[in-house]
C-alpha cells in the first residue's frame, strides 16, 4: 500500500519555541463535530449507526429509531446550546462538519455563518474514507467543499476524517489545492509539517483524550469528570508553556456534551482557562496560518 511513512520522534528534545497571539502559554482548539444526519442509517446503508449515548448497534432489519433521535438531540438542541454558551464567553471554535449533516440543517448554517467559528471539512458524508476507492473519495472531497461554501459561505481549509484516512486522503487533499492543514492525527501537542511527494503540508493534530466520546465508551461517567480531565490538561501544558507554548485540541460533540450536565463542564472548563489566564481560544485555520507563516521551516526530524 502507499502508506505515509510513520515518524516516531517528532520534534523530540527540541520542541518549537511557538509564539502564540497575546503570549499565550497554550492554544486551545475546542473542537465541535457536527455528525447529525449524516450518521449510518438502515434505509441507507442496510446498518445502523453503533456509536449514540451507548456503544450498542441494533442490527437489520430494523431501524434503530433510539439512536436517529440521539443524533437529533444533538442537531434540535445541543449544537445550539454549545453555540450559545460559545458566544457567552467570546470562544472561537472549529466545527468539524460533515457536509450532507449540514444541508440537513438551515438553521445550524445560519448560526455559523453569522457566528465567526471555522467549518472544517469532515467528509460529504459522516463515513469511513478507507472503504472507499480513490475516485470515490476524490468526488467526495470536491463535494463536501462544494456543500458547504454553499451552506455556510466559507470554503474549508481543513479536512478531519471519520475515525482515520485512508492511505490516499492526504494526497487527494494536496491535489485539491485549497486545504491549508487536516487534523488526521493524534501524535502531538503542536503542527508539524510532511511531505506529500515534494509538496510541503501540514498537520494540525487532534486528540481522542480530552473527548466527550470517551462517555460513550463509559470512560467517563460523571460530567465532572470531563472538566477534570480538561483541567488537568490544561494545567499541565500552561506550565509546559512557560518555555515551550503548547496546544491543546478539545473534541466535543453536541449529541453528548449538548446535554445539560455535560455542557456545564465544559462551561466551567473554560472558565477555569480564562480566569487563570494564559490560554487562547483558537480556530484551527489560525494555528494553521500562524505555522505557515512563521514556522514554514519547521518539519519533523
Amino acid at each position: 500500500m502507499n502508506a505515509p511513512a510513520r515518524d516516531l520522534v517528532g520534534y523530540g528534545r527540541r520542541p518549537p519555541v511557538v509564539r502564540w497571539p497575546h503570549d499565550a502559554r497554550v492554544a486551545v482548539s475546542i473542537v465541535v463535530n457536527y455528525e447529525e444526519g449524516s450518521e449510518r442509517s438502515f434505509d441507507r446503508d442496510g446498518m445502523n449507526e453503533g456509536l449514540g449515548e451507548v456503544p450498542r448497534r441494533v442490527d437489520g432489519p430494523y431501524r434503530d429509531l433510539a439512536t436517529e433521535s440521539v443524533y437529533e438531540y444533538g442537531s434540535r438542541v445541543g449544537v445550539h446550546r454549545l453555540l450559545r454558551l460559545f458566544d457567552r464567553y467570546g470562544v472561537a471554535a472549529t466545527f468539524f462538519a460533515a457536509a450532507e449533516a449540514l444541508e440537513a440543517n438551515p438553521e445550524v448554517c445560519a448560526a455559523l455563518r453569522d457566528s465567526g467559528h471555522e467549518v472544517c471539512a469532515h467528509g460529504w458524508r459522516w463515513a469511513e474514507e478507507w472503504t472507499l476507492d480513490v475516485d470515490a473519495q476524490r468526488e467526495a472531497i470536491t463535494h463536501a467543499v462544494r456543500s458547504i461554501e454553499a451552506t455556510c459561505g466559507q470554503r474549508p481549509v481543513g479536512w478531519y476524517s471519520r475515525w482515520m484516512p485512508s492511505v490516499d486522503t492526504r494526497r487527494l487533499l494536496v491535489e485539491e489545492g485549497g486545504f491549508r492543514y487536516d487534523s488526521n492525527a493524534y501524535n502531538d501537542d503542536l503542527p508539524y509539517f510532511v511531505h506529500v511527494g515534494e509538496v510541503p503540508f501540514l498537520v494540525v493534530p487532534y486528540s481522542l483524550t480530552f473527548n466527550d466520546s470517551r462517555h460513550t465508551y463509559g470512560q467517563l461517567t460523571a460530567a465532572g469528570d470531563f472538566f477534570d480531565e480538561c483541567r488537568r490538561g490544561f494545567d499541565y501544558l500552561w506550565e509546559e508553556g512557560d518555555r515551550t507554548p503548547r496546544m491543546m485540541s478539545i473534541g466535543v460533540h453536541p449529541r453528548l456534551i449538548g446535554q445539560p450536565s455535560r455542557t456545564s463542564a465544559l462551561r466551567d472548563f473554560i472558565d477555569h482557562v480564562q480566569t487563570k489566564g494564559g490560554g487562547w481560544f483558537a480556530r484551527r485555520r489560525e494555528i494553521a496560518e500562524i505555522w505557515w507563516d512563521r514556522y514554514p521551516a519547521i518539519e519533523h526530524r
